[in-house]
């Protein structure tokens, strides 16, 4: 198969990345690079395309779309977190020279 060939892909396979990739488009990425990121999605989640063979199956996670992108750690702004840190800093300064 050669690279970008969508053929060894299931049709539900081929609805997911379409779905993904318009939401992906809705974000305000741009049409090739939501496809890009719309096929990687589900390769990640399914394997790839369909695979010949008993027993090659394995589960499905949808990890991927239901994060959406969403980055890891706080969910304070840099703002609030930085505010935070400056009142902490004042606070035992404060109370260090009581």
């Amino acid at each position: 198969m050669a690279r970008g060939d969508k053929s060894a892909y299931t049709d539900k396979q081929k609805r997911q990345a379409e779905h993904i990739e318009e939401g992906y488009e809705n974000r305000g990425v741009e049409h090739e690079e939501a496809e890009r990121r719309a096929w990687a999605t589900v390769n990640k989640e399914t394997g790839g395309g369909k695979k010949s063979g008993s027993g090659r199956g394995h589960a499905v996670s949808h990890e991927s779309s239901r994060r959406g992108g969403h980055i890891s750690g706080s969910s304070q702004s840099h703002e609030t977190r930085s505010q935070a840190a400056k009142k902490g800093w004042e606070t035992r300064r404060r109370n260090a020279s009581s």
